[in-house]
Formats: structure tokens, C-alpha cells, sequence
């Protein structure tokens, strides 16, 4: 197909493909689905081998948020019955920490709820980054802490953070239908903040809110300019008691194809599949992996991953090997900026770190481009496979890591 040849000689190269050839494919067909997967994972192995990076969410505070993010459990109002908790002690959010350490990740994910951080947060999330690097060196650590003030990324900085996550979500012309009570433009200013305190950004989307494919390019191509490390790729989780409950328009070929654009778009930059893929890829998660190079494991923030061992047996079953604490997650012309690495959960699963979980956009907003939806091709809504977290942080029960 010469638009997979193209691509892959752009990504090679790191040049950008055009709007078009990111819009042809999501548009190609189910039975192209793994030429697109074999042409992006040329790409992906070009600048990342077989390398796969783990990364563990700790959620330092849940619920309690002010914000109308349509896509998020943790939302103003939302009746989901996720985990309700205010800050945790920095002991316990090191304790958390542990857990995904132990299981082989290499960077820790601290997420709190909220519209943005208090300059008494940012000192108490300072106190739990020196509890966790006081007993794990050499961890990465990223902050998602939501809309940043002047001052407050210079601060993380200097406390030993090495990242900051701050999400997109979608387009900037569709943004005000999933949330008001902030912009795009206030979002898009959080990832600046970051990049120039010296942190590592990592930004990045929710697909299957009712989305156009339209604005899953444009969200992309905003992204690519704004040159965060990492680019955190959810799938709406449909928690219920949120706005998009009903949103079930994805499957796993969508999906694959979803990461396949985001890794031409983006060749160099770590592509972290983050919340939903168990719910959406399901059996197909092996074959994400030759698109995106970074996981989270276990856990998200407000809903349950799979088992942490399923995910170290799938890499290995699948032929990639988990990323050494000791190796350098991106590529040398890339490494030298900010902290050398990206975050990326994501914001629906309660605002997360490059992690969302459960949250999708208004469905009044779909017009557009062709959607995967039920009655044209999606799988039967499986509503069994989200199941909200009642582990680790925030309760006495062991993380799943």
C-alpha cells in the first residue's frame, strides 16, 4: 500500500505526515488492519526496539473534584461509587509506589483530583516525591496534579520531579462539549508551563467520546507541535453515573488503528497506551504493543487493569522485553531534554496521569466521520469489564501491581 510506505519512510525520517495521510488511516479497512499494524511497528521499532517502558499510577487524592470533565468518574456531582479519599500521607503514597516498582516499572505516576494545585499541594506532593526517591533512587517520577500557576512547575522541579502530565483530551474545536468549567487554551498553556521548568511533558488524548476522525488528527497533529516526550493514548472507559456512559463506539481494530496514526504522527516520542485498553483492545492488547512502546501496569486510578502478571506474561508471550530502570526510554536526539522520559495516564478515570478512565465525549457530538458504533460493527457493549477499584491506594487491601 503506498500510503504505509510513505508513512513509514516519514516516521523513519521524523518528518510529519499531512492531515490527509493521518485521516486515510483511520479510514483504512479492517482487512488492511494488520498491514497498518506491520507498517507502524517499523516505525516503533526503528526508534524503541522491543523495549517496553512500565509505568505505575499512584492516585494521591480521589474524587472530590470541582471540575465537569463529561469523561471522568471523579467529576463535579459524578454518582459512580469510585474510591473517595482526600490527600495520602507520604508514606503510604511511597508504600504504593513500592508495589509497582517491585512488579518492574520504572516510573511512578502521582495523580491528584482537582482543577490544579494548591502552592500548599505542591509542597505536600513535594514531601511524597522525597519519601519515594528517598527509598527508590533512581525511579522516575511524574506529577498530575492538573492546571499549573506561575511558579508551581519550577517548584515540582526543584522537589525531584521529573515529569508533568497534563492531557489534550480532543480537538480544540470540540473541547467546550466535554468540559466548561476550563478551556483548551488553559490546558494547552500546563503542558508550556511544564516544558519550560525543565520538565519532561507528556500530553496527550481519550479516544471513543464520539469523536470525529477528524478531531482524533487534530488533537494529534496538536500534540506533535506541542513536542511532549510522552503521548498518552486512552480509550474511554463508559463509567456509569458519568455523561458518557453510553459511549461504547470503539473496537479493537479502531483502536489499533488509533495508535498506528498516533505513532505516525508521532515516530520518536514514547506512546503510552493508557486507560482502557483492556476494556477495548481485550485480545488484541499483544498487537498494540508493536505500536506503542509504554504501558501502565496494573491499576488505574479509579477503575481495575488487569493483573500486573498478565501484563509482564503478555509482553514477554508477545516477544518484547520490559524496559531496564537503567536504559533510557527515548531515543539519544530526544533524551537531553527535561527529565528524559514522559507520564501519560489518563483524565476519566478520575483525571489521571496519561490515564483515563471512564469518560468519553458528548455523543451529540459525532458527526463527522464514519464511527465504529454498534449496528455498524462494534462489539456488544461489555459494561463486565469495567470494575471500579477497591485496592491499593486509598484502602487497606494490596495494590494490583
Amino acid at each position: 500500500m503506498d500510503l504505509l510506505n510513505t508513512l513509514v519512510d516519514k516516521g523513519l525520517r521524523r518528518e510529519t505526515p499531512t492531515r490527509e495521510e493521518a485521516l486515510a488511516v483511520l479510514a483504512t479497512s479492517d482487512d488492511d488492519v494488520l498491514d497498518v499494524v506491520a507498517a507502524a511497528g517499523r516505525v516503533r521499532r526503528h526508534w524503541f526496539g522491543r523495549r517496553v517502558k512500565l509505568n505505575y499510577l499512584v492516585n494521591l487524592k480521589s474524587g472530590l473534584c470541582p471540575e465537569d470533565c463529561s469523561y471522568c468518574s471523579q467529576r463535579l456531582g459524578s454518582d459512580t461509587g469510585i474510591l473517595k479519599y482526600s490527600w495520602l500521607k507520604p508514606e503510604d503514597a511511597s508504600k504504593a509506589a513500592a508495589a509497582g516498582l517491585a512488579g518492574g516499572a520504572k516510573r511512578v505516576c502521582l495523580v491528584a483530583s482537582g482543577r490544579g494545585p494548591t502552592d500548599r499541594d505542591v509542597e505536600r506532593v513535594a514531601g511524597t516525591i522525597a519519601a519515594i526517591k528517598d527509598q527508590h533512587e533512581n525511579v522516575e517520577v511524574c506529577a498530575c496534579l492538573g492546571l499549573l500557576s506561575d511558579g508551581q512547575a519550577e517548584r515540582l522541579r526543584a522537589a525531584g520531579a521529573d515529569a508533568y502530565n497534563h492531557n489534550l483530551n480532543t480537538s480544540e474545536a470540540t473541547y467546550g462539549d466535554i468540559t466548561t468549567t476550563h478551556t483548551y487554551a488553559d490546558r494547552v498553556d500546563t503542558v508550556r508551563k511544564a516544558h519550560a521548568a525543565g520538565l519532561s511533558a507528556c500530553s496527550g488524548l481519550i479516544a471513543g467520546m464520539g469523536e470525529s476522525d477528524e478531531d482524533l488528527v487534530d488533537v494529534v497533529l496538536a500534540l506533535r507541535a506541542l513536542d511532549p516526550d510522552s503521548v498518552p493514548v486512552n480509550f474511554l472507559i463508559p463509567v456509569e453515573g458519568t455523561p458518557l456512559a453510553a459511549e461504547w463506539n470503539l473496537t479493537p481494530r479502531r483502536c489499533l488503528r488509533i495508535l498506528a496514526m498516533v505513532r505516525f504522527v508521532c515516530p520518536d516520542v514514547e506512546v503510552r497506551i493508557a486507560g482502557g485498553r483492556e476494556v477495548h483492545l481485550r485480545t488484541m492488547q499483544p498487537l498494540a504493543l508493536h505500536l506503542a512502546n509504554s504501558i501502565f501496569l496494573g491499576d488505574y486510578l479509579t477503575t481495575e487493569g488487569q493483573a500486573g502478571r498478565a501484563d509482564l506474561e503478555m509482553i514477554a508471550d508477545a516477544g518484547f522485553e520490559v524496559e531496564g530502570a537503567d536504559e533510557v526510554t527515548l531515543p539519544e536526539h530526544r533524551a537531553g531534554g527535561g527529565g528524559g522520559g514522559s507520564c501519560g495516564a489518563h483524565e476519566g478515570d478520575g483525571g489521571a496521569c496519561g490515564v483515563h478512565e471512564g469518560g468519553a465525549v458528548c455523543g451529540a457530538h459525532a458527526g463527522g466521520a464514519e464511527r465504529d458504533s454498534v449496528g455498524s460493527g462494534a462489539e456488544a457493549v461489555r459494561t463486565d469489564l469495567v470494575a471500579v477499584r477497591r485496592r491499593g491506594a486509598g484502602t487497606d487491601l494490596a495494590p494490583n501491581a
